[in-house]
């Protein structure tokens, strides 16, 4: 099975605001998103192929009524709280978080835990108060896995190493293994791990090559005993190719289409990746 994951971040923020949407109004968006894509990925072989697009929250409702019937898209949201509702218990005391029982209501099948983007978050969070143990960052991810698990949704984790942390990637991809996964077990086919080398991700940085990828691949596979693992670093038109020549890769994580010019995400420029990224060994008989 391969996974195709798309994280819209914050793309629906209008250009005249700072932001990249050039495409829809912001009220309109995740419908735009959802009915742009879906039925150029219906020629694909739901058996051999799923697709999870991100949404920020704003958009899941109009993104799930998007959705036609047969429709091969699953919708995620970017995050959960690492508490949910519980019957007989907190009954959605949770201002401004998104407990896991919320996104499951929205329409949500899957979530996105542990970007790079929210360990970043969480570390500046945790260093107002003296923390810089990246155990604590790997202990919030692991109950919010866990909520979300119980939840009923599928959860992409992601590890990631930055530059400073390089020298030492075994010991830091296998603490966010081992810590963030801790209690899993039972439940690992709900999980997929997305891989995100930090170190390579921004405009002037070299990109992470194939050998690099293949050996991260390998090692976790290696500590998961097998559970998919795709590229978190951004599958793109000009590294498709590459990605899918690696067979321990089972996916990846579309975010911007475009990198230079009017920069952004565009439906037509993601279905070109995936038509790179699968070819047609996946399409439907």
């Amino acid at each position: 099975m391969k996974h195709i994951y798309l994280n819209l971040k914050r793309f629906d923020v209008p250009a005249e605001l700072g932001g990249v949407n050039r495409q829809a109004p912001i009220q309109e968006y995740g419908h735009f998103v959802v009915s742009s894509t879906q039925e150029g990925l219906k020629k694909y072989d739901p058996a051999k192929v799923e697709f999870i697009q991100f949404l920020p929250e704003a958009h899941i409702l109009n993104a799930v009524s998007a959705r036609t019937s047969g429709s091969p898209l699953l919708l995620g949201s970017q995050g959960v709280y690492r508490e949910n509702v519980a019957p007989g218990g907190n009954f959605g005391a949770f201002t401004t978080n998104r407990p896991a029982a919320a996104v499951k209501a929205l329409g949500c099948e899957a979530v996105l835990i542990g970007h790079c983007e929210e360990r970043n978050d969480k570390k500046g969070i945790l260093a107002q108060a003296g923390v810089k143990d990246a155990y604590a960052i790997n202990c919030l991810l692991n109950q919010e896995i866990r909520c979300a698990v119980e939840a009923g949704l599928k959860a992409v984790y992601c590890i990631g190493e930055t530059a400073e942390e390089q020298p030492q990637w075994e010991q830091v991809l296998g603490a966010q293994l081992k810590e963030g996964l801790d209690g899993i077990e039972a439940a690992k086919e709900h999980v997929v791990i997305a891989y995100e080398p930090v170190w390579s991700i921004g405009p002037g940085k070299v990109p992470a090559d194939q050998n690099y990828i293949t050996k991260i691949a390998r090692f976790v596979k290696e500590k998961t005993d097998g559970m998919d693992v795709v590229y978190g670093g951004g599958l793109k038109a000009d590294n498709a190719g590459m990605l899918a020549s690696i067979a321990e890769i089972d996916g990846g994580l579309i975010a911007l289409t475009r990198f230079q010019g009017e920069i952004g995400f565009y439906p037509e420029e993601y279905l070109e990746i995936i038509r790179l990224y699968l070819g047609s060994g996946f399409e439907k008989a």
